[in-house]
């Protein structure tokens, strides 16, 4: 019986190894101050597409229970490290998303996230790619709007079409089932992008994915050009989503009122609703520096630096064998 036995070989787990040692020398050289934040907190994320691990903490002061959630990743509290005058960090940690097994995912992983304050979305993609061509010794990536990807690879433009003209387009690209049944554009675009358009982008040097759809900010702020898009970036190379990167939302009330639409769209999907965290709220409203953020899969790294195909030869252990 050898089920004992790592999942990664250790030639591989030397390769991360350098990789991480990698990561923290260009942070030092940038002078970005690497932190580190709870990853038991007493809040989750709204995001209805995002399901977390919950526990229970008895202890003193909580002998009934307190609920914890293993964070999904760590940006909740780094914000509140910028609202408290941190300045530029990074933080390389393990982050936990129940639900989620496969080639790219395992339910725990590891992420890189780092904050630049005064950065806007655009200078902080030059800086994934720098750390990208550190990483991998990559060519210089290539650049293309959302509104541009659908168009050249779907002749269909995002941003104006009607549902209509998406449910015909998803029925083409033989997803008439879930077509005929879908009323949210959102989950039509992502259908359509995840299954048609990535494998089709960053194949021989990585694309930058930039302008997202309004509709799919997350914690992105609107475009002041265009209200239809938010500054929201996501990075993609070899058929891997390696990163995805916000010009950060300041606004507190503008972020209570998401953190409300996504828990309207969880009880619609019949799902728990998630008490948004105050903390952070507290926090954007003494005033979140101007900046851009970006969260980026460590596995997913390893997995092109040591030409692995999937995420079980990166991680020492899985949860299939953990």
């Amino acid at each position: 019986m050898t089920h004992w036995q790592p999942s990664a070989t250790v030639e591989t787990l030397e390769i991360r190894a350098k990789l991480l040692a990698n990561i923290r020398q260009f942070f030092a050289e940038r002078k970005v101050l690497e932190v580190e934040t709870p990853q038991l907190a007493q809040h989750s994320v709204t995001d209805p597409h995002l399901a977390s691990f919950r526990t229970e903490y008895v202890g003193p002061g909580h002998a009934q229970g307190l609920s914890l959630y293993l964070q999904t990743s760590p940006e909740f509290s780094m914000k509140r490290l910028l609202c408290a005058g941190s300045g530029c960090i990074y933080q390389i940690c393990k982050a936990y998303r129940n639900e989620e097994s496969g080639r790219y995912h395992n339910p725990e992983f590891s992420m890189l996230e780092w904050y630049r304050v005064g950065f806007d979305h655009q200078q902080l993609m030059q800086e994934v790619a720098d750390l990208l061509q550190v990483i991998l010794h990559c060519k210089l990536p290539t650049y293309l709007s959302y509104q541009q990807t659908f168009i050249q690879y779907l002749g269909i433009d995002p941003l104006s079409c009607s549902l209509d003209e998406l449910k015909d387009v998803a029925s083409q690209q033989g997803f008439r089932d879930i077509a005929q049944q879908e009323n949210n554009p959102d989950t039509l675009l992502q259908l359509l992008f995840s299954h048609c358009i990535e494998p089709q982008i960053g194949q021989e040097v990585p694309i930058f994915v930039f302008d997202f759809p309004a509709t799919q900010a997350a914690l992105a702020r609107i475009s002041p050009s265009d209200c239809r898009v938010a500054e929201r970036f996501e990075v993609y190379f070899k058929g891997i989503e390696l990163a995805n990167g916000f010009h950060e939302l300041a606004d507190a009330d503008e972020q209570q009122r998401r953190f409300q639409q996504d828990n309207q769209r969880r009880q619609q999907m019949g799902l728990p609703v998630i008490t948004p965290d105050n903390y952070l709220l507290e926090a954007l409203r003494s005033g979140l520096p101007d900046c851009a953020g970006v969260a980026l899969g460590i596995d997913r790294l390893v997995m092109l630096a040591s030409s692995n195909n999937n995420i079980s030869n990166v991680q020492a252990f899985t949860i299939h064998s953990a």
